[in-house]
């Protein structure tokens, strides 16, 4: 099968054929469909977090099962599902109370001595999954519980967004930082996720959305999508605009960028009492400073992994959300391309040209 290898940061994924394993006793061959570009996948080309290589890299997928292995009774060939990056044993401490996404246990993985799932073809040698999905590839080896089964009227282009993207904003929205009712918002970055988290707000409830980016159409697609406002924070202070429409702060405030100077100003943003979560990866080492007296009114700043998901309850809820017209995937979507485009992916990407791309297989 074909597949993006990452051979290294600072260079191009290489397009290379690659073998598949077959699936072990609790694992599961899925037809990739469609697969997001993401830019956590960008940090890891470039450099700002490591992984080692040869590794296949993406991680934002919906596809179709077409094997399973003997101990795997929830899936049969032919299923629809979302690709689940919080992969979960189901019994340790974290699943047991409630955080499926802090999952850390081994049983979930292949041991050391066992196979790769991947190999090149080329040579033989092994490569590195990309957290237990490796999704720029024609076909993916999962975990059962590495997958969500969803229901086949869901479009899987739309379904790949909500494997990662909509489900870190959405999640961090509804189920990290629980926005109520009513209540006034800051999402500091417009892209995949920040779109997502402005549309959970919006069906949080929220009754004002101020959307803050530097390019200026992405914050018209903010607004299509529910933001109330739109800051242009190349030209505007955006503390001081949130401020200014707010009467002084907002309730809650999210960094959808993940850079430690934007994270500063998402908690500055807040009012008294105010909630700032950070969804962005901050690149290794970097460290966020804040003013020590914004305790004192008991202003509160929290991260988030992958949108504090519950992926067995919250996909298909927000595949039902999607098909009720209540969350806005196909808006998302910028362009559909093919594997071979991903390099150029990247490049469009991080020049701000576009809010989601999607590799389509087929």
């Amino acid at each position: 099968m074909k597949a993006a290898v990452y051979h290294g940061p600072h260079q191009p994924l290489a397009i290379e054929e690659v073998e598949i394993d077959a699936p072990m006793a609790r694992e599961m061959i899925v037809r990739t469909v469609a697969s997001g570009v993401c830019r956590s996948d960008a940090h890891y080309v470039d450099g700002l977090y490591a992984w080692p290589a040869p590794s296949v890299l993406g991680h934002e997928a919906a596809g179709i099962v077409e094997e399973v292995g003997a101990l795997v009774t929830q899936f049969a060939p032919g299923d629809h599902v979302i690709a689940n990056l919080s992969v979960f044993c189901g019994g340790c401490e974290r699943c047991l109370t409630g955080h499926p996404n802090l999952c850390e246990s081994p049983e979930t993985r292949r041991a050391p001595d066992e196979p790769p799932k991947l190999r090149l073809a080329s040579t033989g040698e092994a490569l590195h999954d990309f957290f237990d999905l490796s999704s720029f590839a024609e076909r993916m080896l999962l975990h059962e519980n590495a997958a969500v089964k969803i229901r086949e009227d869901m479009p899987l282009d739309g379904a790949a967004l909500i494997s990662c993207g909509v489900m870190t904003g959405m999640g961090a929205a509804l189920n990290c930082a629980r926005v109520r009712p009513g209540s006034t918002t800051a999402v500091f970055g417009t892209g995949g996720v920040g779109l997502a988290a402005i549309q959970g707000c919006r069906i949080a409830g929220a009754r004002r959305i101020i959307a803050v980016d530097v390019v200026e159409s992405k914050l018209a697609l903010a607004q299509q999508l529910g933001a109330t406002d739109g800051i242009d924070s190349s030209q505007d202070d955006p503390v001081a605009a949130i401020r200014g429409l707010t009467d002084g702060g907002v309730d809650y405030a999210f960094d959808a960028i993940g850079l430690a100077d934007v994270s500063r100003q998402a908690f500055d943003s807040l009012r008294a009492g105010g909630l700032a979560t950070v969804i962005g990866m901050i690149p290794e080492g970097d460290k966020v400073s804040l003013d020590g007296t914004a305790f004192l009114q008991e202003k509160k700043i929290q991260g988030t992994d992958m949108g504090s998901n519950r992926a067995l309850v919250d996909m298909p809820r927000y595949v039902d959300f999607y098909l009720q017209g209540l969350l806005k995937l196909d808006e998302m979507v910028t362009k559909r391309i093919s594997l071979e485009d991903v390099n150029e992916a990247f490049r469009a990407m991080k020049a701000g040209e576009v809010a989601r791309q999607v590799i389509m297989f087929e």
